[in-house]
């Protein structure tokens, strides 16, 4: 029986533990500090070193694998995507010309007027038709659509 294994056991599931409390949100290494107390005891029964090493990768690879999806399902919660979203794409038309430099412009989007630059910085005259692009905060990004000319 080697007592110096069970230190080394000890000291790795210490730093394992003193690693995953500076980094508490993540649990990046949890997994290893409880592999690392199960090969200890694994020692302290008499086990050769081969099957510490062994039980040390079977119990921490274990827990990872099966633990890791469902701890992920809890700590990163789904974004959930909010009405604004649904304005990216959409077309509207430019009722107050449009002027970065300014610092003017409006656009007319499902019955709602909103505030608005131009995306490329050229200004965008009124009675335009426009497509979001993105929005910051309240301001629509906008681009001209491409108007087609029938003959």
């Amino acid at each position: 029986m080697n007592v110096w294994a069970d230190y080394l056991w000890l000291a790795l599931m210490i730093l394992f533990l003193v690693i995953e409390a500076a980094c508490p949100i993540h649990l990046v290494s949890l997994w290893f500090a409880v592999g690392a107390l199960a090969a200890m005891v694994a020692g302290l029964l008499g086990g050769a070193m081969w099957l510490q090493v062994t039980v040390f990768v079977v119990v921490s690879a274990a827990l990872l694998a099966l633990l890791w999806p469902l701890v992920r399902k809890y700590l990163n919660p789904k974004v959930t995507p909010t009405n604004i979203d649904s304005v990216i794409g959409a077309t509207g038309l430019v009722n107050v010309a449009i002027d970065n430099v300014e610092a003017h412009g409006q656009v007319k989007l499902n019955g709602m007027d909103w505030t608005a630059r131009s995306t490329s910085g050229e200004p965008i005259p009124e009675g335009t038709k426009v497509k979001v692009d993105r929005v910051e905060g309240v301001k629509l990004f906008v681009s001209p659509v491409a108007q087609k000319v029938e003959c």
